[in-house]
């Protein structure tokens, strides 16, 4: 949809390494399929979609987006039937108003749990495959510096991070993936699939020797994370997150 109002928005969307749409994929119960790479939706299952958007800037695009499937009532037409929009729900919030919320707890723990295959790259296109909390929290800074107004940025070392946080996975839930998220025509017109490596599961940040406002900062970003997404290739459907502070 995006392709058809504007093709240079949806390659910056979609392309940039700290995109400002977040989507999460449709999330549900699928079959398989006989394509590579393909899921099959399934007719008598509903799926939720989240979208994020942190950049003043891409308000229209979602906007857009949501006039098209929302409020005209437009249907995804697929390979053999249509997606229909069956409820949506906003939630909005400012910077400084997830800086509040975060200020309000008192030393919380941070429960996370990474939905679809978080691709965070540490160099180049080599990406961690575990929720170690220096490339988590790194991503999520990168982001919320890049949309933040300049007075609410924040300053956060990779050694600080390191020394004040602890992660603690559950190993039961935790997963790894190789995933495809985009394909490229090479120089001879040929399809050429892009992978990014990556993982999903839950995982609790707890804080060790931290001061109040490395708390509260660290917290601000978990909260971030919900509308902004984690890692790389969040607008393909990486990096989607859910947060409890406890």
């Amino acid at each position: 949809m995006l392709d058809n109002v504007d093709e240079q928005v949806s390659a910056q969307v979609h392309d940039s390494p700290l995109g400002s749409l977040h989507s999460s994929g449709l999330q549900g119960v699928f079959s398989s399929s006989d394509r590579a790479h393909h899921k099959t939706i399934r007719p008598d299952k509903e799926y939720t979609l989240t979208l994020g958007i942190v950049d003043p800037d891409d308000e229209a695009i979602f906007e857009a987006l949501v006039n098209a499937l929302v409020l005209e009532g437009d249907s995804l037409r697929l390979t053999d039937g249509v997606l229909r929009i069956e409820s949506f729900e906003s939630e909005n919030a400012t910077h400084e108003m997830l800086l509040e919320r975060a200020a309000a707890m008192d030393d919380p723990t941070l429960d996370i749990e990474f939905v679809t295959a978080t691709c965070i790259e540490e160099a180049g296109d080599v990406t961690t495959m575990f929720p170690h909390r220096v490339p988590v929290f790194k991503s999520l800074l990168g982001k919320w510096n890049k949309t933040a107004p300049d007075e609410l940025e924040l300053d956060l070392s990779r050694e600080t991070i390191a020394a004040s946080v602890i992660e603690k996975p559950d190993a039961r839930a935790y997963d790894t993936h190789s995933v495809l998220v985009n394909r490229v025509e090479n120089e001879n017109g040929q399809n050429r699939n892009l992978f990014r490596q990556g993982f999903t599961g839950r995982v609790a940040y707890a804080f060790k020797d931290a001061s109040e406002s490395m708390r509260n900062a660290l917290a601000t970003l978990a909260l971030f994370g919900e509308f902004s997404g984690v890692g790389s290739a969040v607008a393909r459907g990486c990096g989607a997150m859910e947060v409890e502070l406890e």
